[in-house]
């Protein structure tokens, strides 16, 4: 059986420390001496008393006294033992002093004496477990010591004796040898020490507090063995035949002072009867209506009497619990008159009780879980009391209460769910809200224990798993945390510790999930809860309660349908049938209804109108019949009395007027009740016209207007023969009547009463509850349940927190909000609940003072001098940093603290431009400036930016400056002091990192900072915007860049938003600003960025650069140098990344801009020769847009006629490009894809040469000339090489450019010529380049079908030019040239075979028109070049290709 084991006890002190040697016979004799030491001292006490001094003589046939003999005799034996003292029997040199203890002949001090000697010797290592006949000695030393009897001579040494006892007592229990104790010695000992406690409230202060403190003492000792017995034994002994009843109750017939323990005699003060026996003889647990509790001692098994004389284990201890707890119900019930004891019962001794009871617990932990007994006391007898000393007046009461359901809390909850849940629900919360007359003092002891609970890690996952997610338990978690959150809140009266203390509480279950979130992700899927269809669930248990991975679903998909029966509760009040159609439609009842379920929503679901489900459970109808008699089912009334059923019954709806309906409900109450009792009744009708009687007698009492009420005898009279004819038993009856008499039964119960009060009826239903209710989870430290549970208490929290950071003053107290804040930051952010989280950061950003319109002079010291804000704003700008990637709309209130800082001069003064440059400086080891700024530094303020200052610096410096006109005074030391304070904040902000880092952030988050940028900087106004409204403006646009630039790889995300923002600012701009310059400078400079890294938007973002051209004319000349280099650089860094011709051709028409401005030629013209030079960067895309942007550098006049030159020799080296293409894709392509780029080619010349026609025109001399020169470079260099180019392109080429220049010249040439000097030279240059290009081209000119034209075409201009005039008068050059140039050509096509004479036949010919026309000009070429021909005669053939050319012709 549960017996103690054998262990070291605790090692008393020892009086006197003496050395004892190590061998054997030195510490016999030792020994000897200390015993013959303790002899000497009782007998010297002895002789000084008359009655002892006296000798008695021989003669007298008198000897000596017993007590003194057994003393001497003892004397004389103890140094003649050899042997070692641990096979010694104790009982030989005990004996003596325990016969003077147990003697009523010896007075006070000798008693005192004879007891110290005992304690000295149980003190001594002699006595243990191992000594022979152990046993035997220690009971001996019990039975004596609480046997104890003595003389009162005074008052004091009374007290000493009793004091003695007690310290013999807890030695005896501090012994080793303790374990040989008996169940019922250890009983006696502590009802011994009991009755000297309550004897001492007539005694001393100190034996007070010496009997209170051995009584601690001893049960300490007792139930701290609990945890070493053995639990495979389990605590008691089936062979007893006691363990039938365990659940029934715990107490058992054998109690204490059942055996007779006196203490002193006849003549002493105090009454020799008033043992511990008045107190522990079983008083019923009563509770407030009079009914006996189910825990009563009538009911319980006792235990046989062997088990009590067995070695002591769980027997006793379940004794001595039982006994602690029906202290309280004696203090509860038993009147004390004052006189016979000064303890105050209402506060002292329930103290007492109470912390005794909690010593027990604290020590016996969680071992009293393995012993039914202990664990049964523990659940019904001790949590009745506690519940209802849990509502007691005194504070001291209500904190010891709550100290030992925490300690209850921490060693036994898996076994205590439901009264947990009534513990907080009826004391706590009651208490707490101070709604139900509770003090302040009470309020406060609530509160306090409550954060206690909260500081425990699982205590409010496991409340809410338990409690929360069951459909048949209250909200703890949610009514705790809104508690928590309403009494942090000071509502019209300043901040007091009660607030500081709920905030405590909050903080603590925030930090809890804080700390769970470090311990890693659960893994679980915990995605939102759906129906899709109706399942029986009401009760419907886990498979595993142990296991997360299936409880944690379980749990939450109950919490899912617990919610879902809230809102259906609603719409069944506002209209039942509405109501159940509604939970049909969310799958919480079937789509065709059945009794069961709709009875089970009746009494399970909270917050449904009484009224109507008694109107619905009374109706005759024959569904709503089935569904009461299943709802009565719902209730367990086994082992219940009548009245406690009936009460429970109808607390769950009101009972109907209607006789009927009160009929058809009595029926089907009773037919379940005799279902569960038919022991008492014989059949269900006695019963329904018990419960009738009942109810008649219920109203007969309690009605105001019966004035006449029904006596005992009338009740037992009127229910006669109605138990199968014969009586119910009279005790039984009377019973019943006087529980109605003193506890009404309230047909009408409260709707929604808020936390109810423990009634007996209704823990009588808990503790039956608790039988079937489903196990107890035990919550890990790992956040399983957190997101669903912050859900509920985030929005609450954070006002909770906020509203004491705003009231409060002091900077503990700030810090513990900021701790809040962190962490309702980080549970938002692991649980992705970005809502909470923006309002956090909006809740915070109101505490920085930085939104708020500044009334202060000097709005910086403020802001050093204010340590709430400086806290905050560290705060919000530290969550920005951590979490930035679960704000969404927060984003504007942090941009709103920043553009504060930055109109204030506190932000670094480039922290967008640092943002943005991050990455360049740190790809460029060249450059030595950190990444970071120092906000020491002093910077340069960004181009155009109208700030006031540069920078943190640049402020201060402005609050050290003395100003000439008006001198300033030195700042004070508090002014500096408050000024650094400033820096240092900024500083803790990294305000910087929000923008560097933002690259790192989540994609929506990132968006949403951007808008919200774009958002701040507000719409652009035509001119007539505040500076300040600009300054912000452009700060956002920094700002908006930076995180673009810093998010290359996310562009796509970004870009939209940024395109659309800088093309407002650049269509709503007519004048020159900074902020206009910032947004084109920033599209700029992403191109430049981006482009490497985002060919597939390289088109995209080029094409944005035409906002750039939509500028207004006088905003472009204003930057229109800046452009050309950024767009010169642009081009320069990437130009093997522009491949389509869209973004050529922006960039082109970008720089063709500048060909005509002063300043900004020059960029524009490097850019362009960069791409033309060695054709390295032309391409088929971009080549006719350089040529056209090229050519407009030749013909602008801006800069000298040199790179006008330069821009034509570039024009020209392009041919290159187009003869390396040519034989590319003669080599490489196909035969179709050659085709069509050849043709392309051709296209691009005729551009090129088209272009340099262009420029022919030129006025400057030099240029034109040059053109020229070009032009027949370009026109000879396709022949040389050989490429092929279309017979239509030849002939556009003469038309369009050759001839055309030619006539265009000779028009300037014939006209006004003061812009043109030197004409003549220039048509000589022109009419050479006919001939060179034609003589060139002959052989392939001729192939043409339009040679005939072309050749007409050159005669005439040739004519042309032979009869010009320049400046009035022929000109001599043209004159001596025109004649050498076409006889070269003739020449050459006679050589060629392209001129010769045909036959007559055919009419006009090449032969005839070349003569009609040369002959015009030079008459003597024909005789001299064919002397052979006479003049229309062929000779031997025909012009190439006759007919075609005469057609042509």
């Amino acid at each position: 059986m549960g017996r103690l084991k054998s262990q070291p006890a605790i090692k008393a002190i020892e009086e006197e420390p003496e050395d004892f040697e190590s061998t054997d016979s030195s510490n016999t004799v030792t020994l000897a001496c200390m015993i013959d030491t303790e002899i000497a001292a009782v007998l010297a006490v002895m002789r000084r008393n008359v009655r002892w001094g006296g000798r008695y003589m021989s003669g007298d046939d008198q000897l000596e006294h017993s007590l003194i003999q057994s003393l001497k005799a003892l004397r004389k034996q103890i140094f003649s033992w050899q042997q070692l003292w641990h096979t010694i029997t104790p009982v030989l040199y005990l004996q003596p002093f325990l016969d003077v203890i147990r003697s009523d002949e010896t007075g006070a001090p000798i008693t005192s004496i004879a007891l110290s000697s005992v304690y000295k010797i149980l003190t001594l290592d002699v006595i243990d477990q191992n000594t022979a006949n152990i046993e035997d000695a220690m009971h001996l030393v019990v039975d004596s010591v609480t046997s104890c009897r003595f003389e009162v001579t005074d008052p004091a040494s009374e007290e000493v004796v009793l004091m003695k006892i007690l310290q013999v007592l807890l030695a005896c229990m501090k012994n080793k040898a303790s374990a040989v104790l008996s169940n019922q010695h250890v009983c006696t000992v502590v009802n011994t020490c009991f009755r000297i406690v309550h004897q001492a409230g007539m005694k001393g202060e100190l034996l007070q507090r010496v009997a209170r403190h051995t009584m601690h003492e001893l049960v300490r000792c007792i139930f701290s063995h609990l945890p070493d017995i053995d639990r495979t034994e389990n605590a008691l002994v089936n062979r007893a035949g006691s363990f039938d009843q365990e659940s029934a109750g715990v107490d058992s017939d054998y109690t204490f002072g059942s055996k007779p323990t006196n203490i002193g005699n006849a003549n002493s003060d105090y009454d020799t009867e008033n043992s511990l026996a008045t107190f522990a003889s079983g008083v019923p647990g009563v509770m407030d209506d009079g009914t006996v509790g189910a825990g009563s001692r009538k009911d319980a098994s006792p235990y046989d009497l062997h088990l009590m004389t067995e070695p002591y284990g769980v027997p006793s201890m379940v004794e001595i619990f039982h006994f602690l707890c029906s202290l309280l119900n004696v203090v509860e019930h038993v009147g004390m008159a004052p006189q016979s004891n000064t303890i105050a019962f209402d506060e002292d001794v329930p103290l007492f009780a109470l912390s005794l009871i909690n010593s027990a617990i604290e020590l016996g932990g969680a071992s009293i879980r393995h012993h039914p007994r202990l664990l049964s006391l523990v659940q019904d007898e001790l949590f009745r009391n506690l519940m209802q000393f849990g509502l007691s007046m005194s504070p001291l009461i209500l904190s010891m209460v709550c100290s030992i359901v925490l300690n209850v809390y921490h060693h036994l909850r898996t076994e205590l769910k439901l009264q947990l849940e009534a513990f907080f629900s009826c004391v706590i919360l009651r208490l707490a809200q101070g709604k139900y007359g509770a003090s302040y003092q009470q309020q406060e002891v609530a509160m306090e224990a409550l954060v206690n609970f909260c500081r425990q890690k699982t205590f409010m996952v496991e409340m809410y798993a338990n409690l929360d997610c069951d459909i048949t338990c209250s909200n703890v978690f949610e009514d705790l945390s809104n508690l928590l959150s309403k009494s942090a809140f000071p509502v019209n009266c300043p901040l007091s510790a009660m607030h500081l203390l709920a905030l405590d509480g909050l903080i603590a279950v925030i930090q809890g999930m804080a700390e769970r979130i470090g311990n890693g992700l659960t893994g679980l899927d915990l995605g939102p809860v759906h129906l899709d269809e109706y399942t029986p669930f009401w009760m419907v248990k886990c498979d595993n309660y142990s296991d997360p991975n299936h409880w944690v679903s379980f749990v939450r998909r109950r919490k899912y349908i617990k919610r879902r029966l809230i809102i259906g509760a609603d719409h069944f009040n506002r209209d039942p049938k509405k109501g159940l159609e509604f939970l049909q439609g969310t799958h919480l009842l079937p789509d065709k209804l059945d009794p069961q379920s709709v009875a089970c929503f009746f009494r399970y679901t909270a917050g449904l109108d009484k009224n109507l489900v008694g109107d619905f459970l009374g109706n005759h109808d024959e569904f709503c019949v089935q569904v009461l008699h299943e709802f009565a089912g719902t209730f367990d009334f086994q082992d219940m009395n009548l009245d406690t059923a009936l009460r429970l019954f109808l607390e769950t709806f009101r009972l109907p007027g209607e006789s009927q309906k009160i009929q058809r409900v009595l029926e089907a109450f009773s037919e379940r009740y005799y279902e569960q009792s038919p022991h008492i009744f014989a059949n269900k009708d006695a019963a329904l016209l018990l419960s009738y009687s009942l109810i008649m007698l219920n109203t007969d009492q309690h009605n105001v207007q019966v004035k006449k009420k029904m006596t005992e005898e009338d009740f037992i009279r009127n229910n006669r023969h109605i138990n199968g004819g014969s009586d119910l038993p009279r005790e039984y009856l009377s019973e019943l009547y006087h529980a109605i008499c003193n506890n009404e039964i309230r047909t009408s119960p409260e709707q929604c009463a808020g936390y109810p009060e423990m009634t007996p009826s209704r823990w009588i239903d808990l503790m039956h509850k608790s039988k079937t209710t489903a196990p107890y989870i035990v919550a890990n430290s790992r956040a399983y349940l957190d997101h669903d549970m912050f859900a509920i208490m985030s929005g609450p929290t954070i006002a909770a927190i906020s509203v004491v950071f705003d009231h409060v003053e002091h900077e503990d107290v700030y810090q513990t909000c900021i701790d809040g804040f962190l962490a309702v930051a980080k549970i938002s952010a692991c649980h992705h609940l970005e809502d909470v989280l923006d309002d956090l950061v909006v809740s915070l950003c109101k505490f920085t003072t930085l939104l708020n319109p500044s009334s202060v002079d000097e709005p910086v010291l403020a802001f050093g001098d204010d340590t709430k804000a400086r806290m905050a704003t560290v705060t919000v700008f530290t969550i920005a940093n951590k979490y930035g990637d679960y704000i969404r709309t927060g984003w504007r209130n942090i941009l709103d603290c920043i553009l504060r800082l930055h109109k204030l001069g506190l932000l670094p003064a480039r922290v967008a431009s640092d943002a943005a440059d991050e990455s360049e400086l740190s790809s460029d080891p060249g450059q030595g400036k950190p990444i970071t700024n120092s906000l020491s530094s002093v910077h340069l303020p960004s181009m155009g930016t109208p700030r006031r200052s540069s920078g943190l610096m640049g402020r201060f410096s402005q609050l050290l400056s003395l100003d000439a006109e008006e001198p300033r005074s030195q700042p004070t030391e508090q002014q500096l002091a408050a000024h650094q304070r400033t820096i240092q904040t900024i500083q803790k902000c990294h305000i910087d990192s929000v923008f560097t880092e933002s690259k790192f952030l989540q994609a929506e988050s990132l968006l949403q900072l951007a808008r919200a940028l774009i958002w701040m900087a507000g719409r652009p106004q035509k001119g007539n915007g505040s500076p300040e409204d600009e300054d912000t403006a452009v700060f956002c646009l920094e700002l908006l860049i930076a995180i673009t630039l810093n998010n290359r790889d996310r562009i796509v995300l970004l870009w939209q938003g940024v395109y659309e923002h800088i093309a407002n600012i650049v269509q709503s701009t007519v004048m020159p600003s900074a902020l206009v310059e910032k947004a084109v400078f920033g599209l700029l400079r992403i191109c430049q960025r981006l482009l490497p890294y985002k060919e597939s938007l390289a088109d995209e973002l080029l094409r944005s650069l035409q906002l750039v051209l939509k500028l207004d004319a006088r905003v472009a000349d204003a930057y229109c140098e800046q452009i050309a280099l950024e767009v010169s650089r642009l081009v320069k860094a990437n130009t093997s990344h522009i491949r389509s011709q869209a973004g050529w051709r922006t960039i082109t028409s970008l720089l063709s801009i500048t060909a005509r401005h002063p300043e900004a030629s020059e960029a524009g013209f490097d850019a362009i020769s960069f791409v033309m030079s060695s054709g390295a960067h032309l391409l088929p895309a971009n080549y006719i847009l350089c040529i056209d942007a090229a050519r407009q550098f030749a013909e602008s006049r801006v800069g000298q006629s040199e790179r006008s030159i330069h821009a034509l020799n570039l024009m020209a080296g392009s041919v290159e490009c187009l003869v390396k293409w040519a034989h590319t894709a003669k080599e490489s392509m196909r035969e179709d894809e050659s085709g069509r780029m050849v043709q392309d080619i051709g296209e691009m010349w005729l551009r090129l040469v088209q272009g340099l026609r262009k420029v022919c025109l030129d006025q400057r001399e030099d240029v034109r000339n040059h053109a020229l020169q070009s032009l027949q470079k370009c026109l000879a260099g396709i022949g040389i090489h050989g490429i092929q180019i279309g017979h239509s392109i030849w002939s556009q080429c003469f038309d369009k450019v050759i001839f055309t220049v030619l006539d265009d010249l000779l028009e300037i040439a014939q006209g006004s010529q003061k812009d043109y000097r030197n004409m003549e030279g220039t048509l000589l240059l022109a009419v050479k380049l006919l001939s060179r290009v034609f003589l060139l081209l002959l052989q392939e000119l001729a192939q043409l079908t339009t040679f005939c034209k072309l050749w007409l075409g050159i005669l005439t201009r040739m004519e042309k030019y032979m009869k010009v005039k320049v400046r009035g008068k022929k000109s001599e050059k043209l004159q001596e040239s025109v004649p050498d140039l076409l006889k070269n050509i003739l020449l050459a096509m006679k050589t060629k075979g392209v001129l010769v004479q045909r036959s007559a036949l055919g009419g006009d010919s090449l032969w005839e028109l070349t003569w009609l026309h040369v002959n015009n000009i030079v008459p003597s070429l024909r005789s001299e070049l064919f002397p052979d021909h006479d003049s229309g005669l062929a000779v031997d053939g025909t012009v190439a290709n006759p007919s075609s050319g005469l057609a042509a012709s």
